[in-house]
């Protein structure tokens, strides 16, 4: 009897803390130098690279390539242009939201950049063909004027798909990916200056719809200088006992915040254990600036409770019958 009351312990402490087994974390792709295919009715096309950084200084001229990929099985028709790379305040929403329509003082470099067309002519819009499997060099110019102003300069250069053939359901097939120039003066003050805000961690328990138990952590990274960041959120759960069972890996992308623009940093991890207690933690870094929070979060509380509630009771049962058990071997000694 004794010997399946301790079993029965055995069980329900088994049971308890599986919730505090390590549980390697998800894989995250890492940031490449090629845009992933954008597809829009049969065509496909992508960029290398998707990004580019450019030390700039007055009255200069920089010349580079950029490679536009036709992945796609037609041959495809492309207008490269030039536009504002800025963000704007939406009301409705409470964000900022990507724009290419903006005139700041950070994306004059938009009026600077030319493009070699066929003919050798430098000029602000250009065309090519390309045919399926294949790919075009498409060379731009950036020609700053005598003055510029200090800190960050951003555009993106677009390779705008054209078509003259609609779909099936009448809708013109067209696909503009981009390729992000940042410019960075060597002229003029210099100014750093993040503003890290409302740090939250929060668990979003299981239900029939999801089905997933979803840890989340998020902060507001506002850009009040001249020049752009980068920000890096890293989420840490451990055991209340010890141990690290998820951190935001070294691989996950970091958040380019350029000036007059408030972001959104966040990581989730959708693979928590059922139920447990956990310390949680979040941390978003820009530069020196750090800012960090923590909070203890309960995983399917009721469950934790209910099992617990259930090995204490065991554990108090086995102990009244063991200590009958030799109250009743002293009585039996004692005859």
């Amino acid at each position: 009897m004794r010997r399946k009351i301790w079993n029965l312990v055995l069980v329900a402490v088994v049971f308890v803390f599986v919730g505090q087994s390590t549980i390697l974390p998800g894989v995250y792709a890492e940031e490449e130098s090629a845009s992933q295919p954008e597809s829009s009715g049969g065509m496909s096309i992508s960029l290398m690279p998707v990004s580019k950084i450019l030390q700039i200084s007055s009255n200069s001229t920089y010349e580079d390539i950029m490679t536009v990929n036709n992945d796609g099985d037609s041959p495809m028709k492309i207008e490269v242009y030039a536009a504002p790379y800025s963000y704007v305040y939406s009301e409705s929403e409470d964000s900022y939201k990507l724009g290419f329509n903006s005139d700041t003082n950070y994306t004059q470099m938009a009026r600077w950049i030319t493009f070699k067309n066929t003919g050798g002519d430098w000029v602000t819009k250009s065309t090519y063909d390309i045919a399926p499997k294949n790919s075009v060099e498409v060379n731009y110019r950036i020609t700053t004027p005598e003055s510029i102003p200090g800190g960050g300069q951003y555009a993106v250069i677009f390779a705008h798909t054209l078509s003259s053939s609609t779909n099936t359901s009448g809708i013109r097939t067209e696909a503009s990916p981009g390729m992000v120039v940042y410019g960075r003066s060597s002229e003029g003050e210099t100014i750093v200056k993040p503003i890290i805000s409302d740090l939250k961690i929060e668990f979003t328990e299981s239900n029939e719809a999801s089905r997933k138990s979803v840890f989340r952590a998020s902060a507001k990274v506002k850009n009040e200088g001249n020049v752009d960041f980068n920000a890096i959120g890293t989420m840490k759960i451990d055991n209340l006992f010890g141990g690290t069972i998820y951190e935001t890996p070294q691989t996950a992308g970091r958040l380019s915040v350029i000036p007059e623009a408030e972001l959104t940093v966040s990581d989730e991890w959708t693979e928590p254990p059922f139920f447990g207690v956990y310390k949680a933690s979040w941390t978003v870094k820009v530069g020196d600036e750090i800012e960090t929070i923590e909070k203890i979060v309960f995983v399917n509380f009721a469950w934790f409770l209910v099992l617990s509630i259930i090995l204490l009771t065991i554990i108090v049962v086995g102990c009244i019958i063991r200590v009958r058990k030799r109250k009743e071997r002293r009585s039996r000694l004692a005859v």
